[in-house]
Order: structure tokens, then sequence, then C-alpha cells
């Protein structure tokens, strides 16, 4: 039992080291998943005598009002017999206290720091773990004392905020719910027993404890309560008698204040029948045996929250990386393996695995034969810029049959016009392969440790996409000046004929600058260029594809693979620069990790025994 106990001590202990209690999620969960006693009781009930008597040392803080104002998470170890008593806070864990007045002092002086001097109070807990051969063990949780007005140095909302901080340790259905009442007061009006029936009607999760029995007027007794008649719980009720001021005042220890109680109630005329079952050395074993029995109940859902947490954190620590080897070596491999993933994450865009490759098809599908049409051919090939440039081809003699050098300057003239639309492919295409540069290495989740190698690896993967470009526009621009060097023969071949089948060429000749003759030319130049468009609307895509595409799925990271292998041991560090808050992340999940570990293990070992 003890072992089990403890175990769940160090595990809340662990949890809140983490800074997690009351904060983020699953080492929270498991915080609320384990169970501990929550001291509840109205101011002056005597709920810290209780304690203190449990405990065996006087160590809480007094005074008249509001003297608790943070939750305090006391977790008693039972240590071998003989071995010296001593004292841990959280806050100071480097630390021991074996002056238990000193103890006291922290308390108040920490309690100081997070509320100020003034009677306020807050929800961040103290957390103090004592260690001594008199306890057993238990966590119990001590909360301020519920109150029915504010009093001056005090918020109006004082009341209600005490009572919601005690709410929210004893709704938890985890929570075992220690109500301390006074017995010289009517147990009708006990504000402990008030909260605890609402979060806990059937009485399954709530100890009553009975201070103050020595008080009680002459002729009067409690059994009524302590019998379970005036007011009944599924645990029995637990009387105790705490030291008086003036035992304090006198500094009367706590062994014999537990001496003087078991001599009040073996010598007691009403409660002698009830004294093996009633003082605070008895309520911390009863305390301990149940806590250890609600402990085991819940085993196996705690090992499943646990399990179930460890392979979320052990997926998150996946996700963003395991820490980093030191020598170059090993850094050069890291640097190469996430350049593989970009790389990788880079063709599956192109290939269709993942969205964004589609967007270079649909520019030679839509973009380029739209630039195409709308092309000033029109424009050109009227009947006054035909006339004008078949003039000047023919100078002051005026051709025979065909005028060829007009021909000639009309098709290479409209042939310049394509180098637009080629290189807007060219550039369409680049933009697009730079946007799913930008894309993949958002998508590379190994890369996100990383910004300053995202930043390189980017750079790296434009300057090769720069380069592709210009290659890429040099072969465009090439094809269209091939159409314009080199005429296909074939088509002037065709034009005497068709001269002839329009009448004999003195009538060709005396007409050349008539408009039906003009426009005979227009036609045929027209449908030269139309001939080399179809041509290069399939050509131009497949120079682009040729020479960007393709290569940047080939080729896009060789150049950086080459400047990477001549780096020192300080620059591929440099490149390795993790994101603080990344490795802060990481360091966070470790600790968190280990701690579920070592819960898991403990837990099976203790709970097979």
């Amino acid at each position: 039992m003890d072992n089990l106990i403890g175990l769940v001590n160090r595990i809340q202990r662990a949890c809140t080291a983490l800074g997690d209690h009351g904060g983020e999620g699953a080492v929270q969960s498991l915080w609320e998943a384990l169970p501990s006693v929550a001291v509840v009781g109205g101011q002056s009930s005597g709920k810290s005598s209780v304690l203190e008597s449990i405990v065996g040392r006087d160590f809480l803080p007094r005074g008249s009002g509001i003297v608790t104002r943070r939750p305090l998470v006391l977790q008693l170890h039972k240590t071998d017999e003989g071995t010296p008593e001593y004292a841990e806070f959280l806050h100071m864990p480097k630390k021991r206290f074996s002056d238990f007045a000193a103890v006291r002092k922290e308390i108040s002086d920490e309690t100081d720091r997070i509320t100020g001097r003034g009677k306020g109070i807050s929800v961040v807990p103290i957390q103090l773990s004592v260690y001594s051969p008199n306890v057993v063990n238990l966590t119990l949780i001590d909360l301020p004392g519920l109150t029915k007005i504010a009093v001056d140095g005090q918020s109006d909302s004082i009341v209600q905020d005490i009572e919601n901080m005690v709410r929210s340790y004893i709704e938890k259905q985890n929570s075992i719910i220690l109500a301390v009442s006074p017995a010289n007061q009517d147990i009708a009006t006990s504000d402990a027993m008030k909260i605890a029936r609402e979060v806990d009607p059937t009485g399954e999760r709530t100890f009553g404890v009975l201070t103050k029995l020595d008080l009680m007027d002459k002729g009067t007794n409690a059994l009524d309560v302590l019998e379970g008649r005036s007011y009944r719980l599924k645990h029995p009720w637990v009387g105790v008698v705490n030291r008086s001021q003036q035992d304090i005042n006198k500094e009367v220890n706590m062994i014999a204040a537990r001496r003087r109680e078991r001599d009040y109630f073996q010598t007691s005329q009403d409660y002698g029948h009830l004294a093996s079952k009633m003082g605070s050395e008895y309520l911390g074993k009863v305390l301990s045996k149940h806590l250890e029995a609600v402990i085991r109940s819940r085993i196996p859902s705690i090992l499943a929250m646990i399990n179930k947490s460890i392979d979320e954190i052990e997926a998150e620590l996946n996700q963003i990386g395991r820490p980093l080897a030191n020598d170059a070596g090993a850094q050069l491999y890291t640097i190469l393996e996430l350049c593989r993933a970009f790389d990788r994450i880079f063709k599956e865009h192109l290939d269709g695995a993942r969205p964004g490759g589609e967007k270079i098809y649909a520019v030679f599908d839509n973009q380029l034969p739209a630039a195409l049409k709308k092309l000033p051919f029109d424009k050109h090939l009227s009947g006054q810029n035909v006339r004008r440039i078949v003039s000047e081809a023919d100078g002051y003699q005026p051709h025979l049959i065909a005028p060829e050098q007009g021909y000639r300057r009309l098709i290479e003239s409209s042939l310049q016009f394509f180098r637009g639309p080629a290189e807007a492919v060219v550039d369409a295409v680049h933009f697009i392969l730079r946007d799913l540069v930008r894309k993949s290495i958002g998508e590379c989740s190994e890369l996100k440790r990383f910004p300053s190698l995202q930043a390189e690896i980017a750079q790296a993967a434009i300057e090769s996409l720069e380069r592709l470009r210009d290659d890429s526009k040099k072969t465009t621009l090439r094809l269209v000046d091939m159409e314009s060097s080199y005429l296909t023969v074939d088509f002037f071949r065709k034009l005497p004929q068709e001269i002839e089948k329009g009448g004999n060429a003195a009538a060709a000749a005396n007409d050349r600058y008539t408009d039906n003759h003009l426009r005979r030319i227009g036609s045929n130049v027209a449908s030269y260029v139309g001939m080399v468009c179809d041509q290069l609307r399939t050509s131009l895509p497949k120079a682009a594809v040729h020479c960007q595409v393709r290569e940047a799925k080939r080729s896009l990271m060789d150049h950086f693979y080459t400047q990477i292998g001549k780096r020192e041991g300080k620059q591929l560090s440099a490149m390795l620069d993790e994101d603080p808050a990344l490795m802060e992340r990481r360091v966070q999940l470790s600790k968190r990790l280990q701690l579920y570990k070592s819960a898991r293990d403990e837990i099976d070992a203790v709970a097979w025994k």
C-alpha cells in the first residue's frame, strides 16, 4: 500500500514540477486522474490543526482571519524508522528544511510572493513534501477556509472566489473530500458539509472530521454526529482533539499532543467506546487505506491514459525530430536527408501525388492558346500594312511574279510576335515551380525545426529555377528564331500555281498593288503563320517541360549538394540552428515522456505485487 501511494505522490510531484498543474493537456490529465485528499472547512474550523496532527509537526502559518490564501499540496512520504525528518518545497528543490518553523515562514513568504501582503488569494498551489517515519503516505490539499463575508482588505468577490477554488478541487471524481467541522457548532450550519453535499450528494467521497470535541459545553456531546445519526455518510465520522491555543503558545510538541488525544478518547465517558476509531492517527491511517483502495480501482484507466499519452508524445517527438548529433559528418547527413525530404515533396507536387502540378498543364492548355489568339496578326496583315511592306521590299524594281522579299519580310516580322508568348510560357512555368518550392518547404515537417536551413534550401532551389528559366527561354526563343531563319520551301513553290489559277502572270504584274492582290498576299502569309503557330503550340510546352520541369525534378538541388559538401562544421551547425521555441518544446516533451514511462513501469510493478 505504502509503495503505491508513495508512487502516486512522486508522479503528482513530477506533474507539478513540469508546470502543468492547472496547465497543459496530458500531464494535467494525469494529475487529475490520480486521487488525492482535499481538506475543506470554514475559517477557524480547526483545519490547520488536523493537518498538523496528521503530519505530527507544527508547520502551518497561524493567525486571525484568512491565513491559507493559496492551495497547499502536502505530500507525506513515510521513511524508515530512525531517519531524520525534513521537508522540501517544489519551488526550492535543492533545499531541505529540517526546522519546521522555517517551513512555516517559507509558506507565508511564498504566499506573499504571489498574492502580496494583503488578504487576497491565488489558485497557484504551493507544493510541499514532508519525509518522516511518523507519517503515512498520503497527499493532502489544504484549501483556504470558506467564509461568509469579506473583511477589510479583501475584495468583494473573495467569498465566491474561495468557494470556486474549493469546488475546482472537490468536484473531481477522484477527489476524496475531508470535510472539517467544529463540534461546538451545529452540524447543520457546517460550511464544509454544505459544499461537500453539493458535489458529493451520496457521501461516497466524503470523510467527516469533527474537531474541538473538548470545547463543547459540559453535559453535551457529539455522539449523534460521530455515530451517524444526525448526518450520515458512507464512511464513519472521525473525531479529533487538537492542541489548544495554550498548548500552541507553550510549544507542546505533536508527539505529546497525540498522546494526550489518545488519553482523552480512552478516558472519555462519552467517546470511550469509539476510542479505537477516533483521533488524528486513526484519521491518517483510514485516509491512507481508502486512498490506496481508490488508486487500485483506477489503475486500469490510469494506465490506459498513460499509454495513450506516451503514443501521442512519441508521435509529436518524431514529427519535430530528435536531438541532433554534434559531429560534422552526422550534421551533413542530416542536412542531405532534409534536402531529400523536401525534394521528394516537390516531385510529388509535380507528379500529382500532391496538388499544384496541374497548374503547369493549365498554362499549356489555356494560357498559351489564349495568348496566341491575342497576337495582332489582323492589324499586321491588313491591306495597308501589307502594301507598305511589299512596296518597301520591291525597292525601285517591281516584282515580276511573286513578291518574295515582301513575303519574307511579312512572315519574319509576323513570327517575331511569337517571342512574347514563348517567354510568357517560360515565366508562367517558372512562377508555378517557385510556388511549389515554397509549398514543399512549408509541407516538409522535418524542416520546420530549422529556419536557417529552410531559407538556404529555398534560396538554392530558386536560384536553380532561375538558371533553368534562362535555359528554357533560350530554347523557346531559338524555336521561334528557327522558324524565322528558314521558311518552308513548299510554301513558296505553291505560290506560282495559285497565281496561275487566278489569271496570267502579266495581269498579276500589272495589278500588284490592287486590293485583291494585297489580300491574297496577306492571306498566304496568315496561312503560313497559322501553320507555324500550330507547331509552336506543341513545341513550346515541350521545350518548357524539357528545360524546366524535367530538369527541376532531376537536378533541382544538385548545385546545393555540391556547395554543401565544401562547408565546415561551424557552417553546418549554423544551418541547423533550431527555433528556440521548438527546442524548448522538445525538452518539455522529453520530460513528459520520461515521466509517463516511469509512471507506467512503476504502477505496473506495484500493481502486480
